[in-house]
């Protein structure tokens, strides 16, 4: 044992990284894009009331490009998608955004103030943008619109749309030019080809999600500015298309799964058929794994699990990967020239914008640079593991043991772990440095996070493992990980526990109604009642998940309720805490009262935090302060812990 190491009881071990630490580093750059020479990109401001703002790398200084209150961040799908867009016109930019306050279309050039371009609806959710594409020699932006056409959740349509650059819209939807009817539930943003004659983009229809089934559409562009014979060309209802490009020559780029994995195809023929994923779920309308770059090369994203930036000639199927750090890529590009530019983060880096020489093959950090706020030793060390479930199936996860430069728990003393199941749930928790995390590992908690079955980076079958299974496999393989960490003697059998956000909230909610391996749970923003959830509770685009997830709810009612934890109040028994935003459309609050009303008087010790505008996710740094170490609180007054400094958590019965 090396000089002033202690032993020190786990969770007691004194860290640097406390919740205000972590709350400064949540959320990443994103939309990265070029704007002239210079590189663009939104960056999240916790400590702005969680707005986006836009940042802009000229020479070697960054600055914001629109100040307090603009929130760059629109609410298409409520994920959102690309809010913005700019090309330079003599010489100075020319910028439209979606605000988020609003969601309308502004226009603005440096050194003046934000103009709308689009009106306002008092509709329902209003008029919604994203994707836009700056076509200033039409003088018109092309984009999504969104369109609420009731006060319900489900009354509302897309279509392409073009929108007047000169402001002329700004108080007349007339003035607004729809390029396509409303055949298609969802459209994601026109690419238009080289030569300016035809356009691509994808659509589908509930009730698939875009991993389920999605066509690759295409038209002409009219000398009219219309799109004509529009026709599918690519995907279909078990064919997921996600993300579509022209290379420089006019051929037609597309990222399918036809094969089993996402692989990229020209014109219907596969580029590099590999076993490995070169896209992903589209959770964004304007997500980007693939750019072209004129040389006819590709810059792409790719691997199992975790993501590399390469570049891939098409012509021999060859990838160079660009060297670094980093393990995970975000899925956004943008190319000029030889130059790619991406957001990227690794185990030992938050996410950062990074810069790729094509020609040269050097990658760099241009913006949103990592800085390490304390010493690097208190950083977590993961492991990549595959664990088997049941049935013998293979389980995917990243385990971060409780680690600190200055302590070691006691011999014969196992740590407690937190097992974390991600969002989604088609997705999956990325290999990359997560203050959040560090913040349990180098007090002496242990982390593991679980891509369960369902997982997306692993292939279409890992994904439809949770087809109708959505409350069972991701369970199983979640237990299966715990269970597997106590036999091994990594972790103590008795200080488990379990938490979740969203569909990983489900996941925790689940687990405690399920089995009895976990001693504590943390629930954020969840789904717990699938039958309301599913019957106009939630919003538009995942009102028909569960269809593929559990099951059609008109054909099997039962399931809906027998997997619902609301329904199975009685069956929790372990402390728990649950958090919840009250502006949630995805995962309303109604979902955690229902569950609170049928455990009142149970005699469960429990907490309930409902935090004002917030909405699915929490961006404000006083509500992520607060529900880490409220999160924190629980694990010690279950687990017999004395983190130090930490406010305690009321539990109530």
């Amino acid at each position: 044992m090396g000089d002033g190491v202690r032993t020190l009881a786990h969770g007691s071990w004194p860290s640097p990284i406390d919740a205000a630490l972590a709350a400064a580093h949540d959320g990443q750059p994103e939309w990265v894009g070029f704007v002239g020479d210079e590189t663009w990109w939104t960056e999240p401001r916790p400590a702005e009331g969680g707005r986006r703002t836009l940042v802009r790398r000229a020479g070697r200084e960054e600055e914001p490009v629109l100040p307090a209150p603009w929130d760059v961040r629109s609410r298409v799908i409520e994920y959102g998608g690309r809010p913005w867009a700019a090309v330079a016109v003599d010489g100075h930019p020319l910028l439209v955004f979606a605000h988020f306050a609003d969601q309308r279309l502004y226009r603005y050039e440096p050194g003046g103030e934000p103009r709308p371009l689009t009106p306002v609806s008092p509709v329902g959710g209003g008029l919604r943008w994203a994707e836009p594409l700056m076509l200033p020699e039409r003088g018109e932006v092309w984009c999504v619109l969104e369109e609420s056409t009731g006060e319900g959740p489900g009354d509302v349509r897309r279509v392409l749309a073009a929108v007047p650059l000169d402001g002329s819209a700004a108080s007349d939807r007339g003035g607004v030019r729809e390029l396509t009817d409303a055949r298609h539930r969802f459209v994601t943003g026109p690419r238009l080809s080289p030569d300016g004659r035809r356009a691509a983009w994808l659509a589908w229809d509930h009730p698939r999600m875009p991993w389920d089934g999605t066509e690759l559409v295409c038209a002409e562009v009219g000398d009219d500015g219309m799109l004509h014979t529009v026709r599918t060309v690519a995907g279909g209802p078990r064919e997921s298309v996600a993300q579509c490009e022209w290379s420089a020559d006019g051929g037609l780029l597309y990222a399918s799964d036809r094969s089993g994995w996402w692989n990229l195809y020209r014109d219907g023929v596969p580029l590099c058929p590999r076993e490995e994923e070169f896209a992903g779920p589209l959770w964004k309308l304007g997500q980007r794994w693939f750019a072209p770059l004129a040389s006819g090369l590709i810059a792409v994203l790719h691997g199992r699990g975790s993501t590399a930036l390469g570049i891939l000639d098409p012509e021999t199927g060859e990838i160079v990967d660009a060297a670094g750090p980093w393990t995970e890529f975000a899925p956004t590009l943008a190319v000029r020239g030889d130059r790619v530019v991406g957001v990227a983060a690794g185990p030992r880096s938050g996410y950062e914008v990074v810069e790729l020489d094509a020609d040269t093959g050097h990658a760099r950090v241009i913006g949103a640079r990592h800085t390490d706020p304390v010493d690097p030793a208190h950083y977590p060390e993961p492991r990549i593991r595959t664990f088997t479930g049941p049935g013998g199936r293979e389980v995917h996860a990243h385990v971060y043991p409780p680690h600190h430069p200055g302590c070691v728990g006691p011999d014969g003393e196992l740590p407690p772990y937190v097992v974390r199941a991600h969002g989604g749930p088609t997705s999956r928790a990325p290999l990359v440095l997560d203050l959040g995390i560090a913040y349990f590992t180098s007090r002496g908690i242990g982390v593991a996070e679980v891509n369960y079955g369902g997982s997306t980076g692993y292939g279409r079958a890992y994904r439809d493992r949770l087809r109708e299974q959505w409350g069972v496999v991701d369970v199983e393989d979640c237990a299966a990980v715990a269970l597997a960490l106590a036999a091994e003697g990594a972790a103590d059998r008795r200080r488990l526990a379990i938490r979740g956000g969203s569909a990983g909230g489900w996941t925790a909610a689940a687990s405690l109604t399920t089995t009895d391996v976990y001693a504590c749970g943390t629930i954020a923003y969840p789904v717990l009642d699938l039958t309301n959830w599913a019957s106009g509770e939630t919003h538009d685009f995942e009102s028909h998940y569960l269809h593929t997830l559990v099951g059609p709810l008109a054909e099997v009612p039962g399931r809906y309720a027998e997997r619902s934890p609301t329904e199975h109040a009685d069956r929790i028994t372990a402390p728990f805490l649950l958090l919840q935003g009250l502006d949630d459309v995805i995962c309303p609050p109604a979902q955690c009262e229902r569950l609170l009303a049928r455990i009142q008087g149970r005699g469960v010790p429990h907490a309930y935090l409902a935090f004002e505008g917030e909405g699915h996710g929490f961006r404000r740094t006083d509500t992520l302060v607060r529900a880490l170490e409220a999160e924190l609180s629980l694990y010690a007054q279950v687990f017999g812990l004395h983190p130090a400094g930490i406010p305690t958590l009321e539990l109530v019965t």
